[in-house]
């Protein structure tokens, strides 16, 4: 179940602070990619534990749940299970936000939209939003407030106007950077600054993909990570050929990296021998 409630750790005092889940960690082909038959996608349509959903995360913070993107289709069912506080979308391209198409056109109480400055959205989605309150596009590290919250919005390397989102619960600072291609100058600053306890990065393609775009290779991920040099790393927005590259060729990763797997809280990690 989607919105099911794991704990993460706070690294600070060693409190049970906020929570934070992964959805899914798959690019906008998934895995297994559909005709493909790697190893990576072989092994996914056999071990359920293998595949990958559309990229998105949940938090949870004093009983009020926030859904990071929005590309899960079945994001209707279980947002009726535990309506969603709201929604905050990193762009508008259709693996990210395909799930509120449907939800739209839901009943009860409308839901906030908080996502970057973007004319075109995607379809329609601005014109017929139903149930969905989409707010005034984010501007770029200026923090909003939501109760026990507090997101700071910054930009990424995309296609689409991107942003990604610095999560302050008073305790632990998590910094969820997906759909980029390396980080905009001024948001690497912004980020040596803020000094997250948790970094959940990009890195679609394996180290061998020769000219990347609108994502990260696993190879410039690692050296942002090493940058920014927080205490744990998440990598996310995983292809089925980096898991393929990595069937063949195990390398280990730094202690402080993990690749993400879908439905992973961090808890699970940071309590695991």
């Amino acid at each position: 179940m989607f919105c099911s409630g794991l704990m993460a750790w706070d690294f600070m005092a060693g409190e049970l602070l906020m929570e934070f889940r992964f959805g899914g960690t798959g690019d906008s082909a998934q895995v297994p990619r559909f005709g493909c038959d790697c190893e990576a996608c072989s092994r996914a349509r056999v071990l359920t534990s293998l595949q990958r959903g559309p990229c998105s995360a949940e938090v949870r913070v004093d009983g009020k749940l926030y859904l990071l993107d929005a590309g899960r289709m079945d994001l209707a069912h279980s947002c009726e299970i535990e309506r969603p506080s709201a929604f905050l979308i990193t762009h508008y391209h259709a693996d990210h936000v395909q799930g509120l198409f449907h939800l739209r056109w839901g009943s009860g109480e409308s839901i906030p939209v908080y996502g970057p400055k973007d004319a075109h959205g995607c379809a329609d989605l601005y014109k017929n939003s139903g149930v969905l309150d989409f707010q005034p596009g984010l501007k770029p590290f200026k923090a909003i407030n939501f109760e026990s919250l507090t997101v700071t919005p910054v930009p990424l390397k995309h296609s689409k106007p991107t942003l990604g989102y610095c999560l302050d619960d008073g305790g632990t600072r998590l910094a969820y950077l997906t759909d980029t291609c390396g980080l905009p100058t001024e948001t690497e600053r912004f980020l040596r600054s803020w000094k997250p306890d948790v970094v959940v990065l990009d890195a679609c393609y394996p180290a061998t993909y020769q000219a990347p775009h609108n994502h990260n290779t696993i190879t410039q991920a690692l050296e942002i990570i090493t940058r920014l040099d927080p205490p744990q790393a998440y990598l996310t927005h995983i292809g089925h050929d980096l898991d393929a590259e990595r069937l063949a060729n195990p390398s280990r990763l730094p202690p402080n990296v993990r690749i993400a797997r879908d439905g992973e809280s961090l808890k699970e990690w940071l309590v695991s021998p």
